[in-house]
């Protein structure tokens, strides 16, 4: 298994961030063929999704996060900023883990699908997401 760590700026607004670019240069870094690529975000307050980009659909995602786990003081994990509590249930519902196969070095997502970071969490702008690729 071929595997490394990256680091992604988020900022301080909530993102859904595409990893389409780093993920294609780790398969490239990694002499991928045939495998299973297998992203993880260490992370307890962030979690991935295979989604549309660019269209609306990242910011409709927020919004359905923001109406579903809304920002406000019913969470008990109450430290950080305002609702936090929301970003610790949040993996709950978009796992911090994805598996894509993988067939001559590439993802194997449809036209417009994109792996990405989602990050709701305004108290960390800084966050670690690890590539391992399975070689089959």
């Amino acid at each position: 298994m071929f595997s490394t760590e990256i680091e992604v700026r988020t900022g301080a607004e909530p993102v859904v961030h595409d990893l389409t670019r780093e993920i294609e240069k780790f398969l490239a870094s990694a002499g991928a063929g045939d495998g299973l690529l297998h992203v993880w975000v260490p992370h307890a307050t962030a979690g991935l999704v295979v989604i549309e980009t660019g269209a609306g659909s990242d910011d409709d995602l927020l919004q359905a996060i923001d109406d579903v786990l809304p920002r406000d003081d019913r969470w008990r994990h109450s430290h950080g900023s305002h609702g936090h509590g929301r970003d610790h249930v949040l993996p709950a519902f978009l796992p911090p883990y994805a598996s894509v196969p993988v067939i001559d070095g590439a993802v194997t997502t449809g036209t417009w699908q994109s792996v990405c970071l989602v990050d709701t969490n305004v108290d960390n702008p800084v966050r670690r997401v690890r590539f391992s690729f399975l070689a089959g």
